[in-house]
């Protein structure tokens, strides 16, 4: 019965928050947040893609270990309370918490730990990548994912990699949520291990649950009475969605939200200089691309690739379209990746109509083409695609633009469905490994593979020179040598890979100043730390 009365009360939320009021006041256990949430369709972690779907789970589903809000690149004790390496490096014996409890009342055990992550790999959508990466597959995983007893978790590895590395590819990332296995199987279907069940719940342990989704409107999360760590000092979180950035700004502004999170530069400066809110801000490791289907005759050149780089005026957008948004980046590494460039070399093209000209005449096209640049619904999409067919038409290349939802593009560029599109993507590593086997390596270029997850085979873009060092990268041990592999792969993909890297973003927010503690970097937004 106190369950059906906290859903009731989620309701009665959402409904009071439906239409935005004047001088309204949100209540004072619940973060109430603005955001686009269009791109959410499933809550599955198996299946999880979006940016905004993996910072609710997040917020749910606690993983093995957590990122140290104040250094994105250590990790702190979560669900796995200590760890151990084994002295050959191939071994991780995770110690968890004992005693934990799902919503549901089922125990939490190390057996659904390990039963959380052969699912993964057994279900094969595009997160598998994350454990099949470091050498896990259906026929090993019995025996290198083991839970000899219900508070220890051992991962076995075939090959030596950095322990920093695993902890933020794996330990650290949404695969690695423990998931309520008994009450997911009791709703299987036809074999699917739940998948249907999670579309729009969570199960799992976690200080939050999904308590409503409504799609294309709203979230409302509320606080798990079963978790035993940290308690959420609110006690929810309802999330509007709203894709007009004008209704988020007046809605923080009249403070009808706490925070409104998809704010354009002009929105910023209006809010800056109000009484009662601030902006907020963190850079994190999301890229905004270009991205060109190679399986497209045209965009199978690569000095076609190259010209449309210099068809972009990165600093001019950096001033204007992207100000407070992002600064100019090109190579696949994020900055403040281990491995990175330094941004001098990391940002080597600019503006250049003749270049551009001169590489499509060579390529073949000396009087241009005609294609179709994709755009979501963004505020940053189509600005960013206006800008690039204003200056391809100059050199005679003529781009329409097609402007659709989030879930609609996404659908299309995971389909292969595309010639050109304007997007992001956000490595969960500040690891120059984490966008190099997504954005570089292609594990399967045939559409059979359907590798969604693989920006690189959505692309159709597959280089076995550069698939060869990826991989030879992940398992050097030598740091130097290292970093000196990741600068011969970023400057060889910049000139010849599928994607013109144009950004790298900021978590950017305006919030009201009866928001406290609003805690973010670069890879997690930590719900549970506000307060009011």
């Amino acid at each position: 019965m106190k369950r059906n009365l906290r859903l009731l009360s989620s309701a009665a939320l959402a409904t009071a928050l439906a239409v935005p009021a004047v001088n309204a006041e949100t209540p004072a256990n619940a973060l109430v947040m603005a955001w686009n949430i269009d791109s959410i369709s499933t809550f599955d972690p198996a299946q999880v893609g979006e940016v905004v779907t993996n910072e609710l789970l997040q917020n749910t589903c606690e993983e093995l270990v957590a990122r140290v809000p104040s250094d994105e690149a250590e990790v702190r004790p979560a669900f796995a309370e200590s760890w151990d390496v084994a002295e050959d490096g191939k071994t991780i014996t995770f110690h968890l918490k004992s005693g934990a409890v799902f919503p549901s009342g089922n125990p939490v055990t190390a057996q659904d730990t390990m039963w959380s992550l052969k699912r993964v790999i057994s279900l094969g959508y595009g997160n598998a990548a994350q454990l099949t990466d470091y050498g896990f597959t259906e026929e090993n995983m019995d025996e290198r994912i083991t839970a000899p007893d219900d508070t220890t978790l051992v991962l076995k590895f075939g090959d030596v990699y950095p322990t920093s590395l695993l902890m933020q590819a794996i330990a650290a990332n949404r695969v690695a949520g423990t998931l309520d296995s008994k009450l997911i199987m009791e709703h299987e279907q036809d074999g699917d291990l739940g998948n249907a069940y999670l579309k729009d719940k969570t199960a799992c342990y976690g200080p939050y649950s999904l308590a409503q989704w409504n799609q294309g409107q709203s979230v409302v999360l509320e606080a798990n009475e079963t978790y035993a760590g940290e308690k959420p000092k609110l006690g929810r979180v309802f999330i509007r969605h709203v894709a007009e950035t004008g209704t988020q700004r007046l809605m923080v502004e009249n403070g009808d939200v706490d925070i409104a999170r998809d704010l354009t530069p002009d929105d910023l400066r209006e809010l800056e200089a109000k009484d009662g809110v601030y902006v907020t801000s963190a850079l994190k490791p999301q890229l905004i691309f270009w991205t060109f289907n190679a399986a497209d005759e045209i965009f199978d050149d690569p000095k076609v690739r190259r010209a449309m780089k210099y068809l972009i005026d990165y600093d001019a957008l950096g001033d204007t379209v992207m100000q407070y948004l992002g600064t100019p980046w090109q190579s696949f590494a994020q900055s403040g990746a281990l491995g990175a460039l330094p941004k001098e070399e990391a940002t080597p093209f600019s503006l250049d109509l003749d270049k551009a000209k001169a590489l499509l005449t060579e390529a073949g096209y000396p009087d241009g083409f005609e294609a179709t640049i994709y755009v979501g619904s963004l505020p940053w999409s189509a600005p960013l695609g206006q800008h690039v067919q204003q200056n391809a038409a100059k050199i005679g290349v003529t781009f329409n633009i097609e402007q659709m939802a989030n879930a609609q593009f996404f659908a299309k560029v995971r389909g292969r469905d595309f010639q050109t599109g304007i997007k992001a993507w956000q490595t969960g590593v500040p690891d120059a490994h984490g966008n190099a086997s997504r954005l570089v390596f292609n594990p399967d270029n045939s559409d059979e593979a359907k590798a969604t997850q693989f920006p690189s085979w959505r692309a159709s873009f597959y280089d076995e020179t550069m698939n060869e060092l990826v991989t030879a990268a992940a398992v050097e041990t030598d740091v130097e040598k290292r970093k000196e592999m990741y600068a011969e792969l970023q400057k060889d993909w910049m000139d010849n890979g599928e994607m013109a890297v144009m950004f790298q973003t900021y978590f950017v927010a305006a919030a009201r100043d009866t928001l406290k503690d609003w805690t973010w970097n670069g890879f997690q937004v930590y719900y549970g730390m506000a307060s009011k």
